[in-house]
């Protein structure tokens, strides 16, 4: 186990050490993959009292799994959570918290700006079964405060925001709703714990897709939820094992954990290279507009500096002169960059959030909250970044 204490050290070196001793598996360097669904008790009364909750202990593989749980101990002490709870996607952890928070008559406050499968899980999911929710922009705090009103038992946002990369103020919104008791649940998928904590502003509760930066190499889907040990625990007996049963394989669990030993260099990569291509874009006389946290021009640009400080993340969002047709040319031209929906990974990737990841938002909305048919979402990868700017330099001189 780790000598010093968690706090003393680094998030690098606790994303490789915490929550595991070599010395406790047979001097094994990585943790091991457990690749069991139940575990067996000494007695009948060792097994009455853990299903009890009397005494600690595992149960079933839908529950708890021991390489899920060093995982979910790492991934608690980089958001500086008191605990985690992972799932088998990132639209798991959310519908797992959203599940086990809301009731029928609850109303939950939504930015307006989400990923499309969020937005169409409050929008055409959860609300069939009675709960209210609200859609607001919640970069305009004055909306934020008028919601108030309506005594929400949950807010729910990301920032930065899929695919816009618009900023929200976490300490803001969180203040405003816990003056009515509301609970508050921030999407870190964007930026990740290396460059925003979200439970440091106040919220209560960050959910991941862990698909993206934590694994890092586009090979698993996993999400995760980490906040106040009380809230996770309602989420993992709730909402994980009784409402989806979403549960982590162990070998996707070792997966992410192989991945957070690198988060660190990664995302101070993937942020590197993201704002060097963003400066170039913004040079650019066909480029019509570039949206990204550290460039002068962003619109929220001291919000993001304390919120995210210097690194900007990975994700770019752009707008071609000559709207859809030459937003499609431009992805149609690349070679290098791929077309693709995700992000995180290690190749750069290109969409087109209006006819992809956004369809589920109707024409009006999509137009009113900015995610309007010239969009480009532009992910950047791990490649040397003067072989991304060639490739995307080629793609506009084509135009």
């Amino acid at each position: 186990m780790l000598k010093n204490s968690p706090k003393e050290l680094g998030p690098a070196t606790r994303a490789i050490h915490e929550g595991y001793s070599p010395s406790d598996h047979m001097g094994a360097l990585t943790p091991p993959i457990f690749m069991t669904s139940t575990y067996a008790f000494e007695t009948a009364e060792e097994g009455s009292e853990i299903f009890a909750g009397e005494r600690p202990g595992l149960v079933y593989g839908r529950t708890k799994n021991p390489t899920q749980a060093i995982l979910e101990t790492r991934i608690a002490s980089l958001e500086n959570a008191d605990a985690a709870v992972a799932t088998a996607s990132g639209i798991a952890a959310i519908t797992a918290t959203m599940w086990t928070l809301l009731k029928a008559g609850d109303t939950i406050i939504v930015d307006q700006v989400i990923y499309g499968c969020s937005f169409a899980f409050f929008s055409k999911g959860i609300a069939k079964f009675g709960v209210n929710v609200k859609f607001i922009d919640m970069t305009d705090l004055d909306q934020v405060r008028d919601c108030m009103a309506l005594k929400p038992k949950a807010v729910f946002f990301e920032t930065p925001s899929n695919p816009n990369v618009r900023i929200i103020d976490i300490a803001a919104v969180t203040e405003m709703a816990h003056e009515v008791e509301a609970f508050v649940i921030v999407d870190n998928t964007f930026a990740t714990p290396v460059i925003q904590r979200p439970l440091e502003h106040g919220a209560d509760l960050v959910v991941h897709s862990a698909t993206k930066f934590l694994g890092g190499h586009g090979d698993l889907l996993a999400g995760l939820v980490a906040g106040d040990q009380g809230l996770v625990d309602r989420v993992r007996g709730e909402g994980l094992r009784v409402l989806s049963g979403a549960t982590l394989s162990p070998h996707s669990a070792f997966l992410i954990m192989r991945g957070l030993k690198t988060l660190s260099l990664r995302v101070e990569r993937h942020s590197s290279s993201a704002s060097s291509i963003a400066k170039f874009l913004s040079g650019n006389e066909k480029v019509k507009s570039v949206i990204y946290p550290t460039l002068p021009d962003y619109a929220s640009r001291d919000l993001a500096a304390r919120q995210m400080g210097d690194l900007g993340g990975a994700i770019i969002a752009l707008r071609f002169d000559g709207g859809l047709e030459a937003g499609r040319r431009f992805i149609n031209n690349l070679g290098l960059i791929k077309c693709a929906v995700s992000l995180g990974d290690a190749e750069t990737l290109v969409q087109h959030p209006a006819s992809m990841t956004h369809g589920i938002y109707g024409p009006e909305e999509r137009a009113k909250f900015g995610i309007d048919d010239e969009l480009i979402r532009l992910a950047v990868g791990l490649e040397d970044v003067e072989d991304l700017i060639a490739d995307i330099d080629q793609a506009i001189g084509r135009l």
